[in-house]
C-alpha cells in the first residue's frame, strides 16, 4: 500500500508559500510507515522546528489500474476520507533550495493522517465538497473541493500514468491555504461538511 500526494492543487495555498503554480499536479509518495496509527497522538519530531498541518480530502483505491482515461477514473475509488500531511518545513525549504528531494520532510514516521473512510455516495457532489481543519476547536483551514486545479478523477488518470494503482493505495489530493506550525497540547480535528473524520493531539 502507498500514498500518493498531490501538491499546489489549491491556488490559495500556492501563494501563501510563494510558489510557481504547476502546469501538472506535482506529485510525490510516502510510505506506509508515515501514516499515524489510530488513537495515537502526533510527536513533533526532533529534526524540525516548524511542523505544518495540511487538511486533505483522501480517496482510497478499490481496484488495479493502470493508464486509467479520466472518464473511467470514479471506477477505480468508492470511499472518501480526510485526513493531515504534516510537513516539517524548514526541512522542506532547506532540501527545495539545494535541489534535493523532499521525502524527509514529507514522508517521516506518522507524517500521514489518516481518518475514517465514507461511501463516497453520501456526497451529492465530490466536486463540490466542503472541508476544514480546526486547532483547539478553532476553524485554520477550509476548503471546498470545486477550488482543486485538478479534480480527483483528473488525480487518478494522471498518477495511474507513472504508478499502477493498487487496492488500498490512498490519494492525498491538496491542502487549501491555512497551514501554520503545530504546538505540543494541541487537538486537531477535521471535517467534511459538519461531520468529523478525525481527531487527533500533538504531542
Amino acid at each position: 500500500m502507498k500514498l500518493i500526494c498531490i501538491g499546489r492543487n489549491y491556488s490559495n495555498h500556492i501563494a501563501e508559500l510563494q510558489n510557481e503554480k504547476p502546469t501538472e499536479p506535482v506529485v510525490f509518495l510516502k510510505p506506509d510507515t508515515a501514516i499515524l496509527l489510530k488513537k495515537q497522538p502526533f510527536f513533533i519530531p526532533d529534526f524540525s522546528k516548524n511542523v505544518q498541518h495540511e487538511v486533505e480530502v483522501l480517496v482510497k483505491i478499490n481496484r488495479v489500474g493502470k493508464y486509467i482515461a479520466p472518464e473511467f477514473a470514479h471506477k477505480y475509488y468508492d470511499q472518501i476520507g480526510l485526513g493531515i500531511d504534516f510537513t516539517a518545513r524548514d526541512l522542506q525549504q532547506t532540501l527545495k533550495q539545494k535541489g534535493l528531494p523532499w521525502e524527509k520532510a514529507k514522508a517521516f514516521d506518522s507524517s500521514a493522517v489518516v481518518g475514517k473512510w465514507v461511501s463516497k455516495r453520501q456526497f451529492e457532489n465530490l466536486n463540490n465538497m466542503s472541508f476544514s481543519l480546526k486547532k483547539n476547536d478553532t476553524i485554520v483551514q477550509s476548503g471546498n473541493t470545486k477550488d482543486m486545479l485538478w479534480n480527483i478523477d483528473a488525480i487518478i488518470s494522471y498518477v495511474s500514468q507513472f504508478f499502477t494503482l493498487k487496492i488500498g493505495d490512498i490519494i492525498f489530493t491538496g491542502t487549501p491555504s491555512g497551514v501554520a506550525s503545530v504546538q505540543a497540547n494541541d487537538s486537531l480535528s477535521g471535517y467534511i461538511g459538519n461531520e468529523e473524520f478525525f481527531n487527533i493531539k500533538v504531542k
